[in-house]
């Protein structure tokens, strides 16, 4: 059965599609805020962000494993696609 995951690593595995957060700029925003606490800044005061950055890939061998067509259009939004 195919399967959108939330993180790219299944997609690497064999998984359908993912459509989640972009790790790298997640820990890169992580920083900042460590950054700011060891500089004497209180977790209290900071503001709570969303992510704003997000990665979609797709699998087209598993797709084709499947005997699944993806449209054009939505390979031409992916990130990343897996071949």
């Amino acid at each position: 059965m195919p399967g959108i995951c939330p993180q790219k690593e299944f997609v690497d595995e064999g998984g359908l599609a993912s459509y989640g957060v972009d790790r790298p700029d997640q820990l890169h925003r992580t920083a900042i805020y460590i950054d700011r606490i060891l500089k004497g800044g209180k977790p209290s005061e900071m503001a709570v962000e969303q992510p704003t950055k997000f990665e979609f890939v797709i699998n087209l061998k598993t797709a084709k494993q499947i005997d699944l067509t993806i449209p054009p259009n939505v390979l031409a939004r992916a990130d990343r696609v897996v071949k």
